[in-house]
């Protein structure tokens, strides 16, 4: 167990958090000095996650470093139901097949940031699975419809007449049934997530057990500080970029959004986010110097040190030695073999017309990744995945993205 007192375990515990309920509880049940069953759930729905998903897995390590129990739930069986949370329409069911193989993928992902010794994955259909008919009637008589439809999203499908499967009921059940079997102390989960929680809350008082605290986390915004981290919007970085990607999305990230993604996917406390304030608002340390620390964070937890080290040394051979602004914005492109420079310096808006990119060239102001270019006759291929800077001038640069 942690040397904290529970009082310091709930502060830490707490930080960052969106809602805990309730600090009452949790605190009789940290001075009981044993180690706290946690559980998080999640259905395989997605083969791979981006760093937005990991916010909720960063506050399972903190239980994790304070000596307390992690089931880290894969709800194979509830994923055959589909979870409407926040959603206004029925989710279709997943297969057997690409249950099995997403849940795979996530639990392989999970250990980037959680201890595989002090993690136990169970899955769900191991005793929902097992249920008779007879237990299973049970359970689902614990609650009642008029508290489903107290959930904001069945509430106004309801209303508006839009069509609600019975077994879209069944899937908060079976989730609460799940901390009845598993005796969670404390369940985690996104904001999105409330209602769900607090169903295994009141399951398990049906079951003569002492209620579950629930804790609900943020949503993280993406790079561009505005909406949440989300692959459609194109703003996120996946756990599975490359050290480059990940070094350079993160340096592009605004101070102000630096300082929300330490606090809510690094190890730092209260007191160490608001000595980082105080630090760089009284210039004892640079924007820029931060940024790279949490840039190389990200790369250790998702890669390994050597990789963070190299990151930044690329990043510094092409932004810092060859005097590039450390924010340069993306510019998109299909990939595309034999594509002119002067035709993409165009399309990107680099410059106005073909001539005068062959003029730029000519006069030396072209550069791709820090090296001039002298032929405005060069052509590209743009292979997927690959990227570069491209100035033109003093002042005109974006990085080229090849899809």
């Amino acid at each position: 167990m942690s040397f904290l007192s529970p009082q310091e375990q709930l502060e830490r515990i707490k930080f960052g958090v969106a809602e805990f309920i309730n600090d009452e509880d949790m605190l009789k049940k940290l001075k009981k000095g044993k180690p706290l069953n946690i559980k998080l759930g999640a259905d395989p729905t997605r083969p791979d996650i981006h760093i937005g998903h990991t916010v909720v897995l960063n506050k399972l390590k903190t239980f994790q470093d304070l000596g307390h129990k992690i089931h880290f739930l894969i709800g194979d069986f509830t994923a055959m139901i589909g979870d409407p949370s926040g959603k206004n329409t029925t989710r279709p069911m997943l297969s057997r097949e690409e249950i099995e193989e997403n849940g795979r993928t996530y639990a392989k992902q999970i250990f980037k940031i959680l201890d595989p010794e002090k993690t136990e994955i169970v899955y769900n259909s191991s005793w929902i699975g097992k249920m008779t008919p007879a237990e299973f009637i049970r359970m689902t008589a614990q609650y009642t419809v008029a508290q489903m439809l107290e959930r904001d999203d069945f509430t106004k499908r309801y209303k508006s007449g839009t069509p609600i499967g019975i077994h879209e009921f069944i899937y908060p059940l079976t989730q609460g049934y799940d901390s009845v079997f598993l005796k969670s102390d404390v369940e985690l989960g996104g904001t999105d997530q409330k209602f769900n929680l607090l169903v295994g809350r009141a399951m398990q008082s049906a079951y003569g057990l002492e209620g579950q605290c629930v804790l609900t986390m943020p949503i993280l915004e993406g790079i561009d500080g505005v909406h949440k981290m989300s692959k459609s919007l194109d703003n996120y970085i996946s756990v599975v970029d490359t050290p480059k990607d990940m070094f350079g999305k993160t340096m592009r990230i605004s101070d102000d959004l630096m300082y929300r993604w330490y606090e809510l996917l690094t190890d730092i406390n209260s007191h160490g986010l608001s000595q980082l304030r105080t630090d760089v608002a009284e210039k004892r340390k640079h924007p820029r110097d931060v940024k790279v620390a949490l840039a190389k964070f990200l790369i250790k937890r998702f890669h390994s040190e050597a990789a963070a080290q190299a990151a930044e040394d690329e990043f510094n051979r092409i932004f810092v030695e060859k005097g590039l602004p450390d924010e340069v914005p993306d510019f998109a492109v299909e990939a595309e073999a034999q594509v002119g420079l002067v035709a993409l310096m165009a399309k990107a808006g680099l410059v106005a017309s073909n001539g005068e990119g062959t003029r730029l060239i000519q006069g030396g102001g072209v550069q791709i990744d820090g090296e001039k270019i002298s032929d405005p006759r060069l052509k590209l291929d743009l292979k997927s995945g690959a990227s570069f800077v491209l100035r033109a001038g003093k002042k005109k640069f974006v990085k080229i993205v090849v899809r």
